[in-house]
């Protein structure tokens, strides 16, 4: 086996240099349990990002092995083309799930694709190549998914045949309504919403994708109810509602089994990745009938539904059902607040602890300030893990740590990383 070391000098070497590792110090993952990793030496990491909230359930997870290893001795590949009691019974159970009236589901491979195939969809729908989206957000690396992006970090082109126009949203540390109160700032970007259509509509606008909780841009979390407002401007124009949920679905908020459960609304259409597949490719979207069927050419997709993955999707929700994940994730993440928000109240680095359930982030500034603080961040990263422990980083300005555990992380799990966490921020002097 190769030494991590040696693994970071071919990886330099053969991949392209638009992607790189998380840390200065690069560690390698050879093998994971539950909701530990071991690199290559056979050093062990608590786990509390998952691969960006991908490993949703623990590694190795054993309902999830066996789904895969009992599937992929019968078939791993069929495509839309035949019948797959796999992926036509998987799409009858997230339908199931949705809370979308009459829907119907079509898997991909990534949340980028998920993410255009709604936007086709609502363009194709509502006749228009205009579309909204939120300030801040983040939705993929296709074209089109970059098109509707708002992350300067992350955007790599805006060659795009869309007409995006970009909402005042849930990141409200560096809003021009922050110092606001709930409901003063919802109705306020609520009246930009409005302006915005006023001043820039030509011809209707096709949907408004979002994130419950926006995942890339630092877990920023908008006010209860938020999105219902919005909502209410969207149905007098028409506008369909696309949640983008690769980071907020399958419980992880704890308070619903969607991130848009919190806003009194239900979209036209859900999008899906991550952690449904339990680390496998797996992605998706469901929406209601009549937008799902508005395509009149033929279409299809090679590697979406594939057997081996939704069996793989089967055996993960199963798992947070029959478990109850979504009370273990509230739980769970009460605990964190409670461990954390003493430390970050403290501590002059941190401006901001926000989140829900097994979804929260730190946002490190400078001082009696938020001019973002990327270098105190990238300290915390690289002490976490030289201490054992894994998280991510997120933000704007790359200032963010976004602390993501399994859906079933235990309790002592989360005080053993939460310490080493707490210790970390505690010595930043």
């Amino acid at each position: 086996m190769a030494s991590t070391a040696e693994l970071a000098e071919r990886y330099r070497a053969v991949l392209p240099s638009f992607i790189s590792p998380l840390y200065n110090r690069p560690i390698s993952i050879s093998h994971g349990e539950g909701s530990r990793v071991f690199d290559n030496e056979g050093n062990p990491y608590l786990d509390f990002f998952g691969g960006i909230l991908t490993t949703m359930i623990g590694h190795a997870n054993p309902v999830v092995v066996e789904a895969v290893q009992s599937q992929a001795a019968k078939v791993m590949h069929t495509s839309t083309l035949y019948l797959n009691e796999e992926m036509i019974a998987f799409a009858e159970e997230v339908a199931a799930v949705s809370g979308i009236p009459d829907p119907r589901v079509l898997f991909t491979t990534s949340g980028s694709e998920a993410n255009d195939t709604a936007i086709l969809l609502a363009t194709n729908y509502r006749s228009t190549n205009q579309v909204l989206a939120m300030r801040n957000s983040y939705h993929g690396r296709s074209l089109t998914a970059q098109a509707v992006t708002s992350h300067r970090a992350w955007s790599t082109s805006s060659y795009s045949g869309l007409d995006v126009h970009f909402v005042q949203g849930g990141y409200r540390l560096r809003s021009p309504f922050r110092h606001l109160d709930d409901g003063a700032f919802t109705d306020a970007c609520v009246e930009d919403l409005v302006q915005l259509i006023d001043m820039t509509d030509s011809g209707g606008f096709g949907a408004l994708i979002a994130e419950p909780i926006q995942g890339v841009g630092g877990f920023a979390t908008p006010p209860d109810g938020f999105f219902g407002a919005m909502g209410k401007v969207l149905r007098s124009e028409g506008i369909l509602f696309i949640s983008d949920e690769v980071q907020t679905g399958w419980g992880r908020t704890g308070e619903h089994f969607w991130g848009y459960g919190a806003h009194g609304i239900t979209p036209d259409a859900i999008t899906f990745a991550k952690g449904v597949g339990n680390g496998i490719t797996l992605a998706g979207i469901v929406a209601r009938a009549e937008l799902m069927n508005c395509l009149k050419r033929s279409s299809l997709t090679t590697f979406g539904g594939n057997p081996l993955s939704t069996a793989a999707g089967r055996a993960t929700l199963r798992y947070v059902l029959d478990n109850d994940l979504q009370s273990n994730a509230a739980a769970r993440g009460a605990q964190m607040r409670k461990r954390l928000a003493p430390v970050c109240d403290a501590s002059p680095h941190v401006a901001e602890l926000r989140g829900k359930g097994l979804m929260q982030a730190i946002e490190f500034c400078h001082p009696a300030s938020i001019e973002p603080d990327a270098a105190t961040t990238a300290r915390v990263l690289e002490s976490a893990k030289d201490r054992g422990l894994l998280v991510g980083k997120g933000g704007l300005y790359g200032n963010v740590v976004r602390i993501t555990p399994m859906l079933n992380v235990t309790e002592a799990e989360l005080d053993e990383g939460l310490d080493i966490l707490a210790q970390v921020i505690e010595t930043l002097d």
